[in-house]
């Protein structure tokens, strides 16, 4: 099978879709499929041969000509090019897959729909909460440009049971449930290490870690009464444009910056808890990192978190954007260490079977249902 995946972000982006993408890819050529990504440029040097961000794609790269989006600068928008248009016509796709579009698979849906190909739209990005966030109002606007783009896919695929109602809710057509995939080889209990505790806690404290993106719809400032409990030393690792902010509303708080691959792994499996605290989360891949690490998690009840965090069995759900109710989960869970372990060790084991080759071979599955209604749809026609 031929895929072209247009995505928002790809490698070296250290977000959500960026990495979903870049899963997939990898999936798709194990499987001995033959995908082709094109995603908006970062570097002068993005798309050249063997050289810069891409050598170590598992696929082509086509980059295209971006921006970075006013004062944002970690997240970049793409300009009108003739590159996805070539690259799709070059590539002769089965499928296109579009990976949270939004400016660069808007762009992708209506290239698939010229050389009629069809369209596998994946949503990932909250846009409604996204404008409630910057704008304070627009949430309509963002979901009628949602309703729109979706509604030009053959398939939407939701990650979450609340995304899904959500979209259909909204009346976006033919959606379906696609989870994610986490690295349970990578991330794994057995890397907690003594030493980075102490240098992260000197004084032995229990460590509450954070990681993801920093930025105001993530709301990490509920974390500030975590950082008032006794015995307790908050671990922020990430990036973005709240890190100044932050830095006053979290006192006492490690900011580790931006951390990948095993590095990433040793930190979470030396926590002692993982909090989050957004509540936009279509999906929340740091929150099934944590359990893969053996952590109890502490999450609002709302979006994402939900499918993975069983209340009083692996974490506790609190209400989104309640400071006190995220304080009073995290003392309860840390004063009890019993029930933390425990909590640890269920969510280990629920989610070892939620593996990438597992809800990539879902994702073939999904291809092959859409592929088959066109070719039923050609047939009668």
């Amino acid at each position: 099978m031929r895929v072209v995946i247009v995505t928002e972000s790809f490698p070296p982006d250290v977000n959500g879709v960026a990495h979903c993408a870049l899963q997939t890819a990898r999936h798709l050529v194990d499987r001995g499929h033959l995908p082709l990504v094109v995603a908006p440029a970062g570097t002068a040097l993005a798309g050249r041969a063997g050289t810069g961000p891409d050598a170590q794609a598992p696929c082509p790269v086509v980059r295209v000509p971006s921006l970075p989006l006013p004062g944002y600068p970690q997240v970049r928008v793409a300009l009108p090019s003739r590159r996805l248009a070539a690259a799709v016509a070059e590539h002769r796709p089965d499928i296109v897959h579009l990976a949270s579009p939004f400016v660069l698979g808007v762009r992708g849906m209506a290239v698939a729909a010229r050389y009629g190909v069809p369209a596998v739209a994946v949503y990932q990005t909250d846009l409604a909460g996204y404008a409630r966030t910057y704008m304070g109002a627009g949430e309509a606007a963002a979901w009628r440009r949602i309703r729109a783009v979706h509604a030009a896919a053959d398939l939407t695929l939701a990650p979450s049971s609340a995304s899904l109602r959500d979209l259909e809710a909204h009346d976006v057509p033919r959606v379906k449930l696609w989870p994610r995939g986490v690295d349970t080889v990578r991330f794994r209990p057995e890397l907690r290490d003594a030493s980075l505790r102490r240098e992260l806690a000197p004084n032995g404290e229990l460590i509450v870690g954070y990681v993801g993106r920093l930025a105001p719809e993530k709301h990490i400032e509920l974390l500030a009464g975590v950082c008032g409990l006794d015995g307790v030393k908050v671990v922020i690792v990430g990036d973005g444009p709240s890190r100044p902010s932050l830095s006053e509303a979290l006192p006492g708080a490690v900011f580790l910056g931006r951390r990948t691959g095993d590095d990433l792994a040793r930190i979470y499996a030396s926590l002692d808890l993982f909090a989050h605290t957004g509540p936009f989360e279509t999906f929340c891949q740091t929150v099934q990192e944590a359990m893969a690490s053996g952590l109890p998690v502490v999450a609002p009840a709302v979006g994402g978190p939900l499918d993975l965090v069983a209340h009083g069995r692996t974490g506790l759900l609190v209400p989104p954007r309640d400071a006190d109710a995220v304080r009073e989960a995290v003392r309860s869970l840390l004063a009890d260490p019993a029930r933390r372990a425990a909590f640890g060790t269920t969510a280990r084991a629920t989610v070892e079977g939620r593996t990438w080759a597992a809800v990539g071979d879902q994702l073939i599955g999904h291809y092959a249902d859409v592929l088959a209604a066109r070719s039923r749809t050609a047939v009668a026609a």
